[in-house]
């Protein structure tokens, strides 16, 4: 097997990657816990430096031909998955620290790992890596926000520290990978070869060390947090599909927007909680919805494959 193809097998096992490191973790946390701090942050910012060395300017007319196509996208992924996130920590009533993370990741933006996702369902990718890169953009803005308020009953949000956050890990690193794609792309070529695998790999490390640093207190009040994460990315794929099928009835484009509006980008999710928040158990939920929309994504895959 040659560097390329072992790359290739990796990006297209992710969720497998991601579900055996969580259960490691779970079994012997001290693998996984010295991935934490600076390591979490420099990894997220990693891997949004590697979404901007794969974007180019010809990826966005796509998008600006039908922009009404990516705008329901964007619409649902920051007001469905937001009052999702708010309503089920209610219903559940769950502790504040989960609470306040559950709402923080509905919140954020799409993640790499629905560009993913949408390539190996057939989707509309190009969309895809469009709708990541503008809600990940927006997020700068309204993850902040969103979160402010609807936390607003659960604990006092610093919307500034979001916003300085995620200016820190999302827009310097696309930016920067963005720039490094237009004026150096034989450099940029090399790079995006084994980009997204790397990319896979901090995403396992991420989620396996948080799961690790809370393995006590998942075992033992997890499950309202688990139904809790498991509902809001099902309601998330299934709104985010049928709306889009209903208003325009392009199954490539229902697929990329359902991918896109159930799946969050839960590694910046990890890092605003663990950066904004006192409690590190915040940063719980974030890491268990990258495993679970993980699995439903391979789901995905596997029942649009089969049609």
């Amino acid at each position: 097997m040659n560097f390329l193809s072992l790359t290739n097998k990796i990006t297209q096992n992710f969720a497998i990657i991601v579900i055996s490191a969580s259960i490691i973790s779970i079994i012997n946390p001290t693998l996984f816990i010295w991935f934490s701090g600076d390591f979490i942050t420099y990894g997220l910012g990693f891997i949004m430096l590697s979404m901007g060395l794969s974007l180019k300017t010809s990826d966005f007319y796509q998008v600006f031909k039908t922009p009404t196509w990516a705008l329901l996208g964007l619409s649902l992924q920051f007001t469905i998955m937001p009052f999702l996130g708010w309503l089920l920590a209610d219903i559940f009533n769950l502790p504040t620290f989960f609470a306040v993370g559950l709402i923080l990741v509905s919140c954020c933006p799409g993640g790499t790992a629905s560009n993913v996702i949408a390539y190996l369902a057939k989707a509309n990718l190009a969309l895809s890596v469009c709708m990541t890169t503008f809600s990940t953009m927006g997020a700068i803005f309204l993850t902040p926000f969103l979160t402010s308020f609807l936390s607003g009953s659960y604990v006092d949000v610093s919307a500034w520290g979001l916003f300085y956050s995620t200016v820190q890990v999302v827009l310097i690193p696309v930016s920067i990978g963005l720039l490094i794609n237009k004026y150096l792309p034989k450099k940029t070529s090399f790079f995006s070869s084994f980009s997204p695998a790397l990319a896979v790999i901090l995403i396992a490390l991420i989620v396996a060390s948080i799961i690790g640093q809370g393995k006590e207190i998942i075992l033992s009040s997890g499950l309202k947090l688990l139904f809790s994460i498991l509902i809001l990315h099902v309601l998330g794929f299934t709104f985010g599909y049928f709306i889009s099928n209903y208003l325009f009835k392009n199954q490539a484009v229902s697929r990329t927007i359902s991918i896109e509006v159930g799946m969050q980008n839960s590694g910046l999710g990890v890092v605003l909680a663990q950066q904004n928040f006192t409690n590190p158990m915040a940063a719980i939920p974030a890491a268990i919805s990258s495993l679970i929309h993980s699995i439903y994504g391979s789901i995905y895959v596997y029942v649009v494959n089969r049609k």
